[in-house]
């Protein structure tokens, strides 16, 4: 669950942060250019930075536009998970005269946070595939200057993996504990042995043990 948090957390992070692709000038290396899926900044050596949102959701590249609606559903889908989880841990209070309902709470939130964990992979990857063909495009002058993996790039693919791990073990632990039996309490245990018959008298020299 840890695991799935902190991926979740870092998806959120990964989402808007500018920081999905940079770009340095050689012209003028004070500045340095920065890409996220909702705006772009430019980090000025004396530390003023100066961002810009995209003017419009439709005049985006596509990789851009579907990696917006991924990572805001690997979000919501990240949300959900904590919300269906949180009920079925052990530790927690809720629905403990009801053990069916907790397995099925963790194994839903578990395949939340498993498709909260792709809906992340995806867009995070599909932008970094873009960015090296642009990045060895023949077809452009080596003048011109090329975009570069973000930060963001490398968070979210961490936080892809995190979730998508959180998620399968949540999972996984719903089969043992599904297959757990409690042990039945000692009035219900059978004895270990059977005490002496009715009218069979024990032998004299244990009547003392017997007493």
């Amino acid at each position: 669950m840890l695991l799935a948090l902190l991926g979740w957390v870092s998806s959120c992070v990964t989402t808007f942060v500018p920081l999905w692709k940079s770009l340095n000038l050689d012209l003028n290396e004070l500045e340095v250019w920065t890409m996220g899926l909702w705006q772009v900044c430019i980090a000025r050596e004396e530390g003023a930075v100066e961002c810009q949102a995209h003017g419009s959701f439709l005049a985006l590249p596509p990789d851009l536009r579907i990696s917006r609606l991924l990572m805001c559903l690997s979000n919501g889908l990240g949300l959900l998970g904590c919300l269906l989880a949180a009920p079925g841990l052990e530790g927690w209070t809720a629905c403990e005269d009801r053990p069916g309902l907790k397995r099925r709470l963790l194994l839903a939130g578990g395949a939340a946070f498993g498709a909260a964990g792709i809906a992340t992979l995806a867009p995070v990857s599909w932008v970094a595939y873009n960015t090296v063909l642009d990045f060895w495009d023949d077809t452009v002058p080596d003048i011109v200057p090329r975009w570069e993996f973000g930060e963001a790039t490398f968070l979210g693919w961490f936080a892809g993996a995190f979730l998508t791990t959180g998620g399968l073990l949540l999972a996984c632990s719903t089969r043992s504990t599904g297959t757990a039996t409690l042990a039945a309490p000692t009035c219900c245990q059978p004895p270990a042995a059977q005490g002496p018959a009715r009218g069979h008298h024990p032998n004299p020299k244990n009547a003392d043990l017997v007493i």
